[in-house]
């Protein structure tokens, strides 16, 4: 049955998909459904930079001055939030790695942990369908919670189902030309990843264009597994 897992079954699944695949929205649900903690390395990053963490003392003077934080510094920052203890019950990580040299590091830290990677699950999308998805997304300003003009509106117009808020966010980047540019780096920079974890035998594959609750069914059968 759903439900949250034990320590000793704890797993580390990561979600790969270019902008606009659902990553966040899925990675939330497997929070909510599986006891799982979501790490994010944007949300990480400015947490440890808030916290003047040991590592977050380290990039705030990269992301003062707008540079690119190093992988080494950005998995120090993962390290230190792993080793937080409710992380114990396993993580999703969402937007990391983007890189094999990412992957590789990361593998790496996890063996020194005793732990790997036991599900890399790619949400495989349509080019063209996607455009037409990242257009008309918007997110709430106080939690969050991701929405669509026409696949996933608020029950309630300009109000956040999750937490009540009232104030939506739209990227000023969501139009098509930005969006097939970023899908293109996606593909260029982030795809090998598929290659990597096909190697090492994690990798899943979901077709992410399909219902959001359908994703999320197909997804749970990927963790339950890793968790049984």
């Amino acid at each position: 049955m759903d439900g949250f897992v034990s320590a000793a079954k704890a797993p580390v699944i990561i979600l790969l998909g270019p902008p606009g695949a659902g990553k966040g929205t899925q990675a939330r649900m497997l929070e909510t459904r599986f006891g799982l903690i979501q790490l994010s390395t944007g949300d990480l990053l400015r947490k440890a930079v808030a916290d003047g963490t040991e590592a977050g003392q380290l990039a705030k003077p990269i992301m003062d001055s707008g540079g690119l934080v190093t992988d080494r510094i950005v998995l120090a920052i993962l390290l230190e939030r792993l080793e937080q203890p409710d992380c114990a019950g396993g993580v999703v990580l969402d937007g990391f790695p983007r890189t094999t040299a990412q992957a590789e590091a990361l593998d790496a830290m996890l063996a020194a942990r005793g732990q790997e990677i036991d599900a890399a699950i790619s949400l495989d999308v349509d080019d063209a369908r996607m455009v037409q998805r990242i257009a008309g997304r918007f997110t709430c300003a106080g939690c969050g919670e991701g929405y669509h003009e026409a696949f996933k509106a608020p029950k309630v117009a300009e109000t956040c189902d999750h937490c009540g808020g009232t104030e939506m966010l739209r990227r000023a980047d969501d139009n098509a030309a930005t969006v097939m540019s970023r899908l293109e780096a996606y593909h260029a920079q982030t795809a090998p990843l598929i290659e990597h974890y096909a190697a090492t035998g994690a990798l899943r594959r979901v077709d992410a264009m399909g219902e959001i609750d359908a994703i999320a069914e197909a997804l749970a059968e990927i963790v339950a597994a890793q968790t049984a």
